[in-house]
């Protein structure tokens, strides 16, 4: 069982920085693919970022790639996503996500959610 929860939230003007962090509880943390997801109001909850257990591959959705960055600190049962470059189709609520393929995209198939940290980017 995996618990998480993220912060790190809040509002910006376009081309502005935020930074989340989602930490995790339990001790099989580092055997877990970690992502992050977001949902906008009337939309599905979409694939943003993942990186595997050990932190050497990551991969983004084509939107934000260039410009968010996550990692993970294992020792600290942390994982982080950097968002540079914002924009307002940014806007969502971001969800830490774990228990899932690395590589599988599908929010289905996420066995565990943080409860969400609201980003909103002004125009």
């Amino acid at each position: 069982q995996v618990q998480l929860v993220e912060s790190g939230g809040g509002l910006v003007q376009t081309g502005g920085s935020l930074s989340l962090s989602c930490a995790a509880s339990g001790r099989t943390f580092s055997r877990y693919t970690m992502g992050w997801f977001r949902q906008a109001p009337g939309k599905e909850r979409e694939f943003v970022a993942a990186i595997n257990w050990s932190g050497g591959s990551t991969t983004y959705v084509d939107s934000v790639e260039g410009r968010f960055t996550i990692s993970r600190d294992n020792a600290k049962n942390t994982v982080y996503l950097q968002m540079n470059s914002l924009k307002p189709e940014d806007t969502a609520v971001y969800y830490c996500a774990a228990g899932f393929l690395y590589g599988n995209t599908n929010n289905r198939d996420v066995n565990y959610w943080g409860q969400g940290t609201q980003v909103t980017v002004s125009s």
